[in-house]
């Protein structure tokens, strides 16, 4: 039986010409600063961002809760989109980490605009009322199906966080495909943002880490909590080399994967029983809602699974498929016989 795994583009193994490169990488003491594959890595992203410098972590979220550290003051107040991943996977890093509690805002499709944030900044002299010290967005979104947040947005929320002197962080955990999406380059879309978090380990097809960059100045406080969190990888140099690898070869092959998920989402959307917002297929994320009268997303997983489709669920009628590089064509087109088979009955 045919195994399609679409429950994330977490999944993807290193190819074996970055095995290679992994194990050949040159390296050194990182927590030193004498790694020079690492050391290379974060110049060749801070140059891609045009920031002034990168600091290589273990994870998104690693690097999403230091950029809030490096940002705030314990009892301040971090506006966010309620679908964030910062508000919904992170364990409440923030208020245990930071000592910063969130203030969700109701986002459509994951985008928070400079109204709600108007409207939800506080500072006072009465005392009564934390001080909102940071502003995070996300692009591209996971919840709200891996749309992407519209750039004219993001130049006004951006003017207003300076008019406010706001602090503004990206997770940008898959940045990499709203570029490709767009055709926005980073350093278009870092430009608007202090700081700006990014993966190899999703679609790019790294095994493990993430990245963030910023000032000079943020970078070297980073560098602090970092330090303060294990994530001192000393001879890292064997992970930053697969990440190397990654952007210099697969980032351009996620134009394939976003392709590959918009055929698929155009074939299932008219299936009984099933319904695809086709607005929200903007990358390589697909989210499908079930006719509650037809059967449940665990159901649905469940009896998927049983054909060899893995997905997962996003609620009691909502499942997610996710796209990446070891999904091909004849994958795609094997998943749609299934959906099109089980929702038949």
């Amino acid at each position: 039986m045919q195994t399609v795994d679409l429950r994330s583009d977490t999944l993807t193994k290193p190819s074996p010409e970055m095995r290679e490169v992994m194990m050949t990488a040159e390296v050194g003491d990182d927590v030193f600063g004498e790694d020079p594959t690492i050391n290379r890595l974060q110049e060749k992203v801070a140059a891609l961002t045009g920031k002034e410098a990168a600091l290589l972590v273990t994870s998104g979220t690693q690097g999403n809760q230091i950029a809030i550290n490096a940002h705030t003051n314990p009892g301040q107040e971090i506006i966010v989109d309620k679908n964030s991943h910062i508000f919904n996977y992170e364990c409440g890093g923030a208020a245990m980490l930071s000592g910063a509690q969130l203030h969700a805002l109701d986002g459509q499709q994951g985008v928070i605009t400079v109204e709600q944030i108007a409207a939800a900044y506080r500072y006072s002299e009465d005392h009564h009322y934390p001080e909102t010290g940071l502003i995070c967005l996300e692009n591209t979104h996971n919840r709200a199906g891996g749309s992407v947040y519209p750039m004219a947005e993001i130049q006004r929320i951006s003017q207003y966080a300076r008019e406010k002197g706001l602090p503004l962080h990206l997770d940008g955990a898959r940045l990499w495909n709203a570029c490709i999406a767009t055709g926005i380059s980073l350093s278009e879309y870092c430009s608007y943002f202090d700081s700006v978090m990014m993966c190899f380990s999703k679609g790019l097809g790294a095994p493990v880490g993430s990245i963030i960059v910023g000032s000079a100045k943020f970078i070297n406080r980073a560098h602090y909590y970092r330090k303060a969190y294990g994530g001192g990888m000393r001879q890292g140099g064997i992970l930053a080399a697969g990440a190397l690898f990654a952007i210099e070869n697969n980032w351009p092959l996620l134009a394939e994967d976003h392709n590959r998920a918009r055929d698929f989402a155009e074939a299932i959307s008219e299936f009984p029983g099933l319904s695809v917002d086709l607005s929200t297929v903007q990358t390589n994320i697909v989210m499908i809602d079930i006719d509650p009268q037809v059967m449940t997303a665990a159901e649905a997983i469940s009896r998927l699974a049983e054909q060899g489709i893995l997905m997962i669920s996003f609620g009691p009628q909502r499942i997610r498929a996710v796209t990446h590089l070891e999904i091909s064509n004849d994958d795609i087109a094997y998943s749609v016989n299934i959906l099109k088979n089980l929702f038949r009955k």
